[in-house]
């Protein structure tokens, strides 16, 4: 079996230092050197492995990205044929997307998202994602699933800041607006045809 090397484990330690850190800060506000020590290392390490602050704060983004996107497949594996939009917006207000440093990753996320170029592409890799998941989701159960799942996706992402702002511990009621509001869109379709 291969050794694992030392460079996946650092990397690792500063991508969960990153999200620790801007838990505390909630901005960005955080410097490589209080990301580096809270994993672990020096600043010069943690500036060789991903570059500058920017760098490794969209390695975060895609981690917490990546462990969404673990939630949303395991919803979706146990949702039958029509329960499929109702497993992602499950996943989308599961606990793990309201601790509290994922909520500031989060918001710190969209206000970078406005300056910054790949931190932009990264939003628009995700919304593209979330928005083909939901059509694919919707298709079978309604005429229009593309603006139904537009709508959804907007829907999504303010009730998530709503929720994070107002009610961090409480995502369930989120989740469950976001269901009553599908319900509606399914109820509508259907008294049409």
């Amino acid at each position: 079996m291969p050794k694992l090397g030392m460079e996946p484990i650092r990397r690792d330690a500063i991508v969960k230092a990153t999200i620790a850190e801007l838990g505390v800060k909630k901005s960005l506000d955080v410097t490589v050197s209080q990301i580096a020590k809270r994993a672990g290392m020096s600043s010069a390490l943690a500036h060789h492995y991903f570059g500058g602050k920017d760098q490794i704060f969209l390695a975060a983004m895609r981690q917490i990205l990546t462990d969404f996107g673990a939630e949303a497949r395991q919803q979706l594996r146990s949702a039958g044929p029509n329960e499929r939009p109702s497993a992602i917006i499950r996943a989308c207000f599961a606990p793990s997307c309201f601790t509290p440093d994922v909520i500031a990753a989060w918001m710190t996320f969209y206000v970078l998202a406005q300056t910054n170029d790949d931190a932009l592409r990264l939003w628009r890799i995700y919304q593209a994602r979330i928005r083909s998941n939901l059509v694919d989701a919707l298709r079978p159960l309604i005429s229009d699933p593309v603006e139904a799942a537009e709508d959804m996706i907007a829907l999504i992402d303010g009730l998530y800041i709503r929720a994070a702002l107002n009610a961090p511990q409480e995502p369930k009621l989120a989740e469950n607006h976001a269901l009553r509001v599908l319900a509606t869109f399914l109820k509508v379709n259907n008294d049409k045809t």
